[in-house]
């Protein structure tokens, strides 16, 4: 597949067979679906011989690899039973661990993956519904495709590992109701992490009531587990390698010899296509790209570019990234306002924000306003989330120091395990395997 990848060839999204109407874009005559793996790249791991995730964790912790915290060594125990009950031939209930950024939700799944003693599939939420949309596609004209997708999902694994579940899109909020159910039907274990308890997914979503069946079957079929022992994991000490670097008006920027040494090249211009668009980028070599904070994020692009880049690249580099909060005088243009609220007028709360860890009921709320640069932040958060969850370093020069880059705001929930997240970059251990 790298073919698809050289400069102007095109970074295309949907040049899997069976998904562009090019080869193979039907079902088969007799109705089964072809192997699983054609689709997904990434095939399920092989089952391990049985070994207790809590040694493995007892081991880390009294290696020094770890922190103690109460919180994680509850929801191991839980792991743990999983795993054993796994091993033993079922599972009554799967697990949903949900809690604030930094807790190693994340970290506690790919543990959980490695020592999984039947077949697992793990994957981030947004390409789990990237896979759910085409395998639709490819069953269209089909009696009830949902259980299409159910039944060749569990024909290949016993487990399926969801990382980072957020639902904020109608389509997905309607396609997942449905599919719950069939996965539960067929007794596929499925161990979810998120900022929100089940009840909280999608909250004031439009149409909500098509999604409640999906919380009602998470609800019966996982046992729910907030994980916060007090304590942000990723701020714990580690070697420093700086990826985020700040520049002042007028000083020479830093990005240019950055991308010589991780190159071996000088940088020079050249563009890409992604997703069908034409993208600019300062420098393109090998596995090294270098782009600015306008190309990738003023762009309108989402995460399923994303996702491509980090498919093709092994480091990112971001230039140019301003200061993202809006000037008091951008945050009322009248860019917020509704038939039902002016410019000037008090906003409710959002109910159900990202990175909403608890619920609380305070009647309405001002909410901050949405702010001129508000898309720009949504599409940058999305970029750190995907080379956050893939290990693909991103080197950022900005015009402000990290914890200045979105101050408040709209999206300052959401924003919060951004700042987390390009924390742990700055870090060596950043793009190493998770596990020590």
């Amino acid at each position: 597949m790298d073919d698809c990848f050289e400069e102007a060839d095109g970074i295309d999204e949907g040049i899997d067979e069976g998904i562009d109407g090019r080869q193979d874009s039907r079902p088969a005559s007799d109705g089964k679906a072809p192997p699983l793996g054609s689709h997904v790249p990434d095939q399920p791991p092989l089952p391990t011989p049985f070994q207790p995730l809590s040694l493995r964790y007892q081991a880390l912790l009294a290696g020094g690899h770890l922190v103690a915290d109460a919180a994680q060594i509850r929801a191991v125990e839980a792991l743990d039973s999983l795993q054993r009950e796994l091993a033993g031939g079922g599972a009554s209930r799967g697990l949903y661990l949900w809690g604030p950024v930094g807790r190693g939700k994340t970290w506690l799944m790919d543990l959980f993956v490695e020592y999984c003693p039947v077949p697992v599939r793990r994957w981030h939420f947004h390409h789990f519904m990237r896979w759910v949309h085409r395998r639709q596609f490819y069953w269209r004209g089909q009696p009830d495709p949902l259980a299409r997708l159910a039944e060749e999902l569990s024909a290949e694994v016993a487990v399926l590992c969801l990382d980072e579940v957020f639902v904020e899109d109608i389509a997905d909020a309607m396609l997942l109701g449905g599919l719950m159910q069939h996965l539960f039907a067929r007794r596929l274990t499925l161990v979810a992490t998120s900022n929100q308890p089940p009840a909280e997914l999608y909250r004031d979503g439009f149409n909500r009531e098509r999604f409640l069946p999906a919380i009602a079957a998470m609800q019966a079929h996982l046992q729910v587990l907030k994980l916060d022992g007090g304590q942000d994991h990723r701020r714990h000490p580690g070697d420093v390698y700086q990826r985020y670097f700040v520049r002042g008006a007028g000083e020479p920027g830093i990005l240019g010899e950055q991308f010589a040494q991780l190159s071996s090249r000088a940088a020079t211009p050249k563009t890409l296509e992604l997703g069908g668009r034409k993208l600019e980028a300062r420098g393109l070599e090998g596995r090294v790209l270098w782009c600015d904070f306008a190309a990738l994020c003023e762009a309108p692009l989402a995460a399923l570019d994303f996702i491509a880049l980090c498919d093709r690249f092994d480091t990112l580099l971001l230039g140019e990234v301003p200061c993202l909060a809006s000037r008091s005088d951008e945050d009322d243009s009248g860019a917020g306002a509704t038939p039902d609220r002016q410019p000037g007028a008090p906003r409710p709360i959002a109910r159900g924000t990202e990175d909403a860890s608890e619920r609380v009921v305070a009647g309405d709320r001002v909410l901050p306003p949405l702010g001129a640069r508000d898309d720009s932040v949504r599409r940058f958060i999305a970029l750190v989330d995907e080379c956050y969850d893939r290990r693909v370093p991103l080197v950022i020069e900005a015009a402000v120091a990290m914890d200045e880059l979105y101050p408040d705001g709209y999206l300052a929930f959401a924003f919060r395990r951004t700042l987390s997240r390009l924390g742990e970059m700055q870090l060596a251990r950043f793009g190493q395997r998770r596990l020590p």
